[in-house]
C-alpha cells in the first residue's frame, strides 16, 4: 500500500511478501524507490519523490511469540532510502509513518484493533518498532464493516500543518521512548555539551544538547549557530547556504561520536531552535530541522517528539530557550509543547517521572490511504 502518514508518504509492505533472506531486501527497496539517482535526485524510476520525507518504506508483520505474549499486536521496520546514493538506513524510526502502522496492519488482516474503553468507534493497536526496539501505541477511529472492525480515516476531526484539509485523528503514544538508540536519554550524561570545531579561522565552541528520545537528535540554539558561523547574533540563518550546511554536518558528526553513534546520513538528526517572535502567540519554540542534509519542509515527527522531551529536561538548549521566553522557570506551559516549523505549528506532549526517565511522548497525526496494488522494482 502507498499511504500518507502525517507529513510523509511511504510504501507499506507486508513482511510475508518479502524474501525471508533479509540480505535481498536492500536491492528491492532501492528498486521500489528509484534509487540511486545521482544525476537528478528525482527518483523518477520509482515511487520516491526526491526528498527524504517521500523516500520511505515500512515493513510490517506479525510479532514473534515473545512479543505477542507482551501484548504486541504487530511489529514493523522503518527503512529510509537514500535518494542520490544507494544507502539504505535502518538506524531510526519515522514518527509520521508510524501513525499508519496500525491502520495498515488491520487492513491487511495482520491483527485486530482493540476497542478503547469498550468504545465501538475507537480502536488501538500496539506496535513494536524493531529499529529502536520501542513500543508505539496507535489509536484511531474504527467502524464495524460486515464481520470486521476497520479503520475510519476520513472523519473531519483533525488538521496538521503541512497537509490540506481535515481527517480522522490518530494519536501516537511512544511508550518510554528514552534511549531509543543509545540506551540513555542524555547519551553524553550532560544536558548540554560544548562541541569544538574549526570555523575556518579559529577553534570555536558551539553548545549542543544531545538527546535520545524516539530518535537521537542534536539541538542547537540559533544564537549559538550564528556565533559559530561568525555572523551577527539574531541574523536570519540561510539553511540553503553551503557553508551553513557544511557547519551543521560537521557539528552533527562530532555530536554523533559523543553519543556513541556512527554518523549515518539519517541519524542522528540535527535541529536549530529559537524563541518565537514577539507577536507569535501560537508557539513556544521555533525549529528548523535537517533531514539527510536538507532543511525539512515541516519537522520530522521523531525530532518534534524528542524536542517535547528535551524541553522538560533542565538546562538543555530547549529548556533554556523556554526559560528565557517565559517566566524563567523553563516550564513548557502545560501538557503540550507548541512547536513552530516551516509549515506551521505542531503540538507534542511528554511525561517524565520524578527521576527523569521518560514515560511517554505523544502527538496527533492524520493519514490517508492512497493506493493498494502491485509494485515493480
Amino acid at each position: 500500500m502507498f499511504l500518507r502518514g502525517g507529513t510523509s508518504k511511504g510504501v507499506f509492505l507486508n513482511r510475508a511478501h518479502l524474501p525471508g533472506d533479509r540480505s535481498q531486501w536492500d536491492r528491492i527497496f532501492l528498486g521500489i524507490m528509484g534509487s540511486p539517482d545521482p544525476d537528478y535526485g528525482r527518483q523518477l524510476n520509482g515511487m520516491g519523490g526526491g526528498v527524504s520525507s517521500l523516500s520511505k518504506i515500512c515493513v510490517v508483520g506479525v510479532p514473534s511469540e515473545v512479543r505477542r505474549s507482551q501484548g504486541i499486536d504487530v511489529e514493523y521496520t522503518f527503512v529510509q532510502v537514500g535518494i542520490r546514493d544507494g544507502v539504505i538506513d535502518y538506524s531510526g524510526n519515522c514518527g509520521n509513518l508510524s501513525s499508519m502502522i496500525g491502520a495498515f496492519a488491520v487492513d491487511e488482516g495482520l491483527c485486530e484493533a482493540h476497542l478503547v474503553d469498550n468504545n465501538p468507534s475507537l480502536g488501538k493497536v500496539r506496535t513494536w518498532n524493531t529499529n529502536t526496539r520501542k513500543l508505539v501505541d496507535n489509536t484511531f477511529p474504527v467502524a464495524k464493516v460486515t464481520d470486521r472492525t476497520l479503520p475510519v480515516l476520513d472523519l473531519q476531526q483533525a488538521s496538521i500543518a503541512g497537509v490540506p484539509g481535515k481527517a480522522s485523528q490518530i494519536t501516537l503514544d511512544f511508550v518510554r521512548p528514552g534511549g531509543a538508540r543509545t540506551g540513555r536519554l542524555l547519551p553524553s550524561g550532560n544536558p548540554t555539551d560544548g562541541i569544538q570545531l574549526s570555523n575556518g579561522e579559529s577553534i570555536k565552541t558551539v553548545e549542543a544538547s544531545l538527546v535520545d528520545a524516539t530518535n537521537p537528535t542534536v539541538f542547537l540554539s540559533s544564537d549559538g549557530l550564528t556565533d559559530f558561523l561568525g555572523v551577527q547574533t539574531g541574523s536570519a540563518i540561510d539553511f540553503t547556504h553551503g557553508p551553513t550546511l557544511d557547519a551543521l554536518e560537521r557539528i552533527r558528526q562530532s555530536a554523533a561520536q559523543r553519543m556513541g553513534l556512527e554518523p549515518a546520513q539519517a541519524q542522528p538528526k540535527i535541529a536549530v531552535l529559537s524563541p518565537p517572535s514577539s507577536g507569535d502567540k501560537d508557539a513556544d519554540v521555533v525549529i528548523h530541522a535537517l533531514s539527510m542534509g536538507v532543511l525539512h519542509k515541516a519537522v520530522p515527527m521523531t525530532v518534534g517528539l524528542c524536542l517535547g522531551v528535551a524541553a522538560r529536561v533542565r538546562n538543555t538548549v530547549a529548556w533554556n530557550i523556554l526559560a528565557r521566553h517565559r517566566d524563567g522557570s523553563g516550564d513548557t506551559g502545560g501538557d503540550f509543547l507548541r512547536i513552530r516549523h516551516p509549515s506551521g505549528v505542531v503540538e507534542v506532549g511528554a511525561k517524565l517521572e520524578e527521576n527523569g526517565s521518560v514515560l511517554s511522548a505523544k502527538v496527533i497525526r492524520t493519514g490517508r490511504r492512497l493506493m493498494k496494488g502491485a509494485i515493480w522494482w
